[in-house]
């Protein structure tokens, strides 16, 4: 169908430019495209002004687009596209990305209205532990929680996504909890529990809320004296929760445990692996992981890959059980996101593979390479930077 035309003047002289809409079964190579393909990312995958040929037309109709817009004669494509210039991708990236895409497993989705009741509601809690709707207030934010993982049966969290406020105490508090409630879904515990690790990690740092706040402010590391007066969070926690007689033991001593260690090494009590409550051990991995990738005052924020890495290198302090739930649950490159190999070559994420977090399945967008890096061994030293 002929749909416009226009002229155009080209070094002086007029060039007639003829415009079409053809269906994707009566394309033929030699076809001029007149608008970018983009994929769900918005990322272009043939760019205007390409000479289609047969492969890109079967990517075409494998990708189900029913018809695109050609034209006829020369036009300054590179002017014309100033504003969409962007690295195109290869017809056969184009089909493989399509065969080989395995979509993420459901993630934890939190809307922005339940994201500003649940940051609303930690700013009260950690700033009126003594209210007499504090237990109230807890129940109320770990329901939005649980509701968000049951909404849409979610098995997994993407860490890049993670944020309800830009105050790292309230923030870092509920991304233990939902990290945490995930983890504890992936070891398959019941609903109960779930939601009791919610309350856990919602409330770990509570004793903060009894540290000077000159040195909970801080905006230098602590000197030892101060540290030691930091460490006591734990036990002010515990005793805040305790106090109310209103949590299980459960709870509270995961809130006093979530800083010992596998090796006996953490505080306040310095106890190792046997006499740490379950609950503590999975609190401990989403709370040292939420930790390394947080900017503070006094530290720089670790990649989400290098904090994975440092995790993954703690056997001796992180249960190891817990651990591997939370390696198998979080999603670090999302499928249909872009990375860089060390090889040189741009690629996107089609296949996660949750005994593999650091190493997914890509296609190279250039050459249309298939990369297994969890499996192949041709693939041994290619990593994403």
């Amino acid at each position: 169908m002929y749909y416009n035309k226009k002229n155009v003047t080209t070094n002086g002289g007029i060039t007639l430019i003829k415009r079409y809409y053809v269906k994707t079964r009566n394309l033929e190579a030699g076809m001029k495209i007149d608008q970018n393909i983009k994929d769900r990312m918005d990322r272009v995958l043939i760019a205007r002004g390409t000479t289609l040929d047969d492969y890109m037309i079967q990517s075409l109709k494998k990708l189900g687009i029913a018809g695109i817009r050609i034209y006829e004669g020369e036009e300054d494509v590179k002017t014309d596209l100033s504003k969409e210039e962007q690295k195109p991708v290869s017809a056969i990236a184009i089909n493989n990305i399509s065969k080989y895409r395995t979509p993420d497993p459901s993630k934890v989705q939190l809307s922005e209205s339940v994201k500003k009741r649940v940051s609303e509601g930690i700013q009260y809690l950690y700033n009126n532990s003594d209210s007499e709707s504090f237990v109230n207030t807890t129940n109320s934010i770990t329901n939005d929680l649980m509701k968000a993982i049951q909404y849409n049966d979610a098995i997994a969290v993407d860490i890049n996504a993670l944020k309800t406020s830009d105050e790292y105490t309230f923030k870092h508090s509920v991304d233990v909890a939902t990290m945490s409630m995930i983890i504890a879904k992936e070891q398959g515990l019941k609903k109960d529990d779930i939601y009791r690790i919610g309350i856990a990690g919602l409330l770990h740092d509570m004793g903060k809320s009894k540290i000077p706040l000159e040195i909970l402010n801080k905006p230098a590391r602590l000197n030892d004296d101060e540290f030691a007066i930091m460490k006591q969070h734990s036990v002010l926690g515990y005793r805040i929760l305790n106090e109310k007689n209103e949590f299980p033991d459960s709870i509270s001593l995961s809130v006093l445990q979530h800083h010992e260690k596998m090796n006996g090494k953490g505080y306040p009590l310095g106890v190792s692996s046997d006499k740490i409550t379950p609950y503590a051990k999975i609190l401990s991995v989403s709370d040292v992981y939420d930790a390394l990738v947080t900017e503070r005052p006094y530290k720089k924020s670790f990649s989400q890959r290098t904090a994975v890495e440092m995790i993954m290198s703690m056997t001796d302090e992180l249960d190891i059980t817990a651990m591997r739930s939370f390696l198998r649950s979080i999603i670090l490159y999302p499928v249909d996101s872009t990375v860089q190999l060390s090889n040189g070559e741009e690629a996107r994420v089609v296949k996660n593979n949750p005994n593999a977090v650091l190493r997914p399945t890509v296609v190279g967008l250039t050459s249309g390479k298939v990369y297994n890096l969890a499996d192949d061994i041709e693939c041994a030293n290619i990593i994403i930077e």
